[in-house]
């Protein structure tokens, strides 16, 4: 039986600033009418969604969903896909690695932009239009590489932001202060050097000069942003992936910038717990990092394949931020040789997903460590932001390679992946936890 279901609204009323970067147009009438969509840190939530989930989400019906994001009453997913359906499967729609459907009742929408290539990260941008980033060189017969703005209305670009990168791509988005972070593999932005982290104007696209990260990684093949968040606030950023130095200082697979300023300023918060390496041929095994909805802590997800009591492969791990100094984990949690993708924080909770088949299992290798109390959580589970042990929440979903983005709402927590059940029901890659 469908269940009723209702989703209170979110106003975001936070102009954006108007400060403009060098070289970059002033902020115009579109960023004036509109929100600073920051999708930095997740929602807060009370408590922990249910375990059933809602009936009336759409199914994505081959690949991979890669990424999610609110824009108004919208939800759009993008992966690398090619068919989508409404909830009953009675039609089915042509969509190219991009769609996008009603956040209340499921409806698909009439958006349907043709992008050539995978999407991995998208985040809401203004006047009713979508940020996507990912390995794409086109967008509707259009050269534009690894970085577009969508209008939900009409499916099209919006030609005036005309960002693009010079090769490789774009994993992670978000919009804060007035400006519009990249992360990736990229080298340069329309033209500009900027190695794997930039800002830039979200209403042309043109980089900020006055910003670099200076990443590096010596030794690697490349440096990678694999994901980064910034803090509730807008004053912090923190990034993880195949990095090794920030400038001159050294910061392994992760580093936290203060961006309140014109700079992007490394800061004194550090930490060695991903120096030792995890199976060989991991330039990273860093996935996703979220903070706090209070901005105090995040959670960092990892893989690695290689199951240890000791290093911090295939774990989640929460990090304080009070502090310019080294830093230790406050707690870790194991799934004992499974990778962890993605994690969402709502201050009540913290969510993994990935194809772990157990959390609490710091001494398991591929099976539960002997009389320890390691628990049974198919490809996702919720842990205790205080203890970082795992809670009694255990819809399950079939593991496949995994979890690859959480998305909270004020309803519930939504969830894209590459298989089709999730809480002992078909939801083709695509599926929603209500608020209990």
């Amino acid at each position: 039986m469908r269940r009723l279901f209702a989703v209170a609204t979110l106003v975001v009323l936070t102009l954006l600033t108007g400060a403009t970067a060098p070289g970059a147009a002033p902020a115009n009438a579109d960023l004036a009418q509109s929100a600073d969509l920051a999708q930095s840190a997740d929602l807060a939530q009370s408590g922990v969604v249910s375990a059933n989930p809602v009936d009336f989400t759409p199914h994505v019906l081959d690949g991979t969903v890669w990424a999610l994001a609110l824009v108004g009453d919208t939800v759009v997913v993008g992966g690398s896909f090619t068919k989508v359906s409404d909830s009953a499967q009675r039609h089915t729609y042509a969509r190219t690695n991009i769609f996008a459907y009603g956040l209340r009742d499921g409806a698909i929408r009439p958006f349907a932009p043709v992008i050539d290539g995978a999407i991995y990260t998208l985040t809401a941008g203004p006047s009713d239009s979508v940020f996507v980033g990912g390995a794409f060189k086109t967008v509707d017969g259009t050269t534009q590489r690894g970085i577009t703005r969508l209008a939900l209305s009409t499916s099209g670009r919006v030609d005036s932001f005309g960002a693009w990168i010079n090769w490789g791509d774009v994993r992670a988005l978000e919009v804060s202060g007035g400006y519009l972070y990249a992360g990736g593999t990229f080298s340069a932005i329309g033209g500009t050097p900027r190695v794997a982290l930039a800002r830039m104007s979200p209403v042309t696209g043109v980089v900020d000069t006055g910003f670099d990260a200076r990443l590096s990684a010596p030794g690697l093949t490349r440096t990678r942003v694999e994901h980064f968040d910034i803090s509730p606030d807008g004053s912090r950023l923190v990034a993880v992936g195949a990095l090794l130095r920030s400038g001159t200082s050294v910061r392994t697979q992760i580093a936290v910038f203060d961006i309140s300023g014109r700079a992007a300023a490394l800061t004194g918060w550090y930490t060695n717990a991903y120096q030792p390496a995890c199976m060989k041929g991991f330039d990273t095994y860093l996935r996703q990092v979220k903070f706090s909805p209070d901005g105090k802590y995040f959670v960092v997800a990892a893989t690695g394949r290689l199951a240890s009591s000791v290093k911090l492969c295939d774990s989640a791990a929460r990090f304080e931020m009070a502090g310019a100094a080294r830093h230790n984990p406050t707690w870790v949690q194991r799934t004992g040789g499974d990778s962890l993708y993605a994690v969402a924080v709502t201050g009540s909770v913290v969510y993994v997903g990935g194809h772990e088949r157990y959390l609490d299992n710091p001494y398991g290798s591929d099976v539960t460590g002997p009389g320890r109390g390691a628990v049974s959580r198919l490809g996702i589970g919720a842990i205790s932001p205080i203890t970082g042990r795992a809670l009694p929440w255990n819809p399950t979903r079939d593991r496949g390679v995994g979890v690859r983005a959480f998305l909270v709402t004020p309803g519930g927590l939504t969830v894209g992946s590459d298989t089709a059940q999730l809480g002992h029901e078909y939801h083709g890659r695509v599926g929603m936890f209500p608020v209990a």
